[in-house]
């Protein structure tokens, strides 16, 4: 899907346990403005919902899909819908603005993901409209996760 970057995240394990370079701008070029970790229960979706501007640069660490629907009219992959499955690998994705998404703990256990957008969250001071379209509760949307 044009814009989308999708790679699999290095693990380096020792007797102490693992470490994993999550983000290098040598390798993307994306400059991210803040970060977050949340844990995602087993069967529990988040989203789908799209930003108008934001990129977002995930980190997933656990059994996660990711589902991807391009909403922008002007791409060569508009209304081009991908899914990405990795269980135990843990891998990045680069989402940007206008491209639909949405992932599922596919997992038996609680899995982690790391976000480090390039927008602050209501941006300044937390003082500016939410950056999304959400779709979960809508019941005529395209954009399912089942």
């Amino acid at each position: 899907m044009e814009g989308v970057i999708i790679r699999d995240l290095a693990v380096f394990t020792d007797e102490r346990g693992w470490l994993t370079e999550i983000f290098r701008i040598d390798e993307t070029g994306f400059r991210p403005a803040m970060s977050y970790i949340s844990m995602t229960r087993p069967g529990v979706a988040r989203g789908p919902h799209e930003h108008m501007e934001q990129t977002d640069f995930f980190c997933f660490f656990g059994d996660f899909r990711l589902y991807l629907w391009d909403n922008r009219r002007d791409s060569a992959t508009f209304g081009r819908k991908m899914v990405i499955e990795r269980q135990g690998q843990p891998y990045a994705a680069v989402v940007p603005p206008r491209v639909v998404h949405a992932y599922k703990n596919i997992g038996d256990s609680d899995a982690m993901v790391i976000n480090l957008p390039d927008r602050l969250f209501r941006g300044e001071g937390k003082k500016e409209p939410v950056d999304e379209v959400r779709y979960e509760n809508d019941p005529a949307s395209p954009f399912r996760t089942d």
